[in-house]
């Protein structure tokens, strides 16, 4: 008896035709990419973006029109995917490195409540769950869960190439990189590229064995840079469509983004989707594709207000850090050809956490319930059966650099309720006939308001959320003056901003190594 047969539960057997008939089970193959919005891929709606390799990927397996991120920022729905907790759970709720406490010089009515700085070494990983199953196992690029004592291959990375405690390139994204875990390559060389070469390179090594590689985009959170040639093409192809007369709009405490005509972030997005390409031509050329499973989804919403303010999820409202849908709507595909019928859309709502508990279904395996305690398994579902409907929660006592605000939500059937922590608001929302989050329906609802309040109560007890403190040193009329600000001179500033990027004689950051590539 093999060990994958050894280890076939009940569960197992629902799905046999998921297992394969080698002793070895399937590859898998983890692709993350920091920052992607919900609308950023052709598939998902941009007709800005040009996504063929991703497109084709999401068309090969089942597309979850309404995946979600674990949160709206990067590090906790990272330790949430590789652990199946919610944030809350584990304990890292912001982005690693984001000031609180002492650190905490903003005028806000409340302090940034403190987090968890690495991912808890008592977690069992899902690396380190496919690590006892004689899988080899390979980290590259974007980490920030930690770093020394909390790198990948402290958490059942065999191989680590880039990932360490920072959450944006030290170098930017041309070599020389200054990343300790990633040597430099030829002057110019794509950062992006690399990884997904390196991705390619140990792909092909691996013959017969099965492995679990997470390939972990830096792309495309900032700082924004392309090709000279990317840029160009992109800005000509922007300044062909109408052009808007506004391209942001002031939501609550930051310009939002409503346009996608950013150059620079549609040059990212196609280094993105050629490195993609690359990826899964190793797979192809292994002769592995039909025993390798492939996810791509990314850790929270799009960048609409901060680090770049470079792109839109419109009609979703937001954008990363915030507490609408823009915020957590992800782009999610799970693919296997052969086991996952080719073609497949689902409005089924997954979550970042649910990736533990499905990917170990896939292969064949038992759960781990005491781990994942957050996360279901989506096997079922790609079967083509159906799965219990759940609440989903999210818990985010912070305030954001793009403009989010301390809360907590909780998503069930179609309706959404955002209780926000400085004065014990709570707006819900219906989410099939508004989909932007425009029409607060609390004051008529007033029982469905209470009901989801309790539910979101009993999860808040259940996981352990922190709360925010009170901030002694809060100045309300200082912070209205800001607000004005933001709204009048901020404004402006990212109107202007927006239009001369997309002008002929605009130029980089002379930071900015050079958009040329080496010859």
């Amino acid at each position: 008896m093999t060990r994958f047969q050894h280890a076939a539960t009940i569960t197992f057997l629902t799905l046999a035709s998921f297992a394969t008939a080698a002793d070895r089970g399937p590859n898998v193959v983890l692709i993350l990419v920091d920052d992607l919005g919900w609308r950023d891929l052709g598939v998902t709606g941009s007709d800005y973006y040009e996504t063929p390799h991703v497109d084709r990927l999401f068309a090969s397996g089942m597309h979850f029109r309404r995946g979600y991120a674990s949160c709206q920022v990067c590090s906790p729905t990272r330790a949430s995917l590789l652990t199946g907790k919610a944030p809350p759970r584990h304990g890292i709720t912001n982005w690693i490195g984001a000031p609180y406490g002492e650190r905490w010089k903003r005028n806000t009515p409340f302090e940034a409540a403190g987090y968890v700085h690495s991912l808890p070494a008592e977690d069992t990983t899902l690396a380190e769950a496919f690590k006892s199953l004689d899988y080899r196992t390979f980290f590259a690029g974007k980490w920030h869960l930690g770093g020394e004592g909390s790198l990948p291959t402290d958490h059942g990375f065999d191989i680590n190439l880039g990932g360490h405690h920072r959450g944006s390139p030290p170098g930017g994204y041309f070599s020389p990189y200054k990343n300790p875990y990633l040597k430099d390559g030829p002057a110019g060389e794509s950062l992006t590229l690399r990884l997904a070469d390196e991705t390619a390179g140990f792909i092909r090594d691996q013959g017969d064995a099965p492995y679990f590689a997470m390939l972990s985009f830096y792309t495309v959170h900032g700082p924004l840079q392309t090709t000279r040639e990317r840029w160009e093409a992109n800005r000509v192809e922007a300044l062909a469509k109408p052009q808007p007369e506004r391209r942001f709009r002031f939501d609550r405490r930051l310009p939002v983004r409503q346009v996608q005509d950013h150059p620079v972030y549609a040059g990212m997005v196609e280094t993105m989707d050629e490195a993609v390409g690359r990826v899964l031509a190793a797979i192809d050329e292994s002769g592995q594709r039909e025993n390798t499973i492939v996810v791509f989804t990314s850790d929270n919403g799009g960048v609409a207000a901060g680090d770049g303010r470079a792109t839109s999820s419109l009609p979703l409202r937001g954008g990363k850090g915030r507490q609408w849908e823009g915020g957590f709507r992800v782009p999610l595909a799970i693919a296997w050809p052969g086991r996952i019928g080719a073609g497949q859309t689902t409005d089924v709502r997954a979550i970042s956490t649910d990736l533990y508990p499905t990917l170990l279904e896939l292969v064949g395996v038992d759960q781990r319930p005491e781990q994942h305690v957050d996360g279901v398994s989506l096997g079922r579902l790609l079967k083509g059966g159906s799965i219990p409907d759940r609440p989903l929660f999210w818990h985010y006592p912070h305030y954001g650099n793009q403009g989010g605000e301390p809360s907590s939500v909780i998503l069930k059937q179609d309706w959404k309720l955002v209780r926000y922590h400085e004065d014990g608001r709570e707006e819900l929302y219906h989410l099939t006939n508004d989909a932007g989050e425009q029409v607060d329906l609390a004051a008529e609802n007033g029982e469905r308001v209470a009901a989801l309040g309790e539910e979101l109560d009993a999860w808040l007890a259940e996981t352990g959320a922190t709360q925010p403190p009170m901030n002694g040193a809060f100045d309300a009329m200082a912070f209205s003056r800001e607000l004005r600000k933001l709204r009048t001179k901020r404004m402006d500033q990212e109107e202007r901003g927006a239009k001369r990027v997309l002008e002929a004689d605009w130029e980089p950051d002379p930071t900015w190594w050079g958009s040329k590539p080496a010859e």
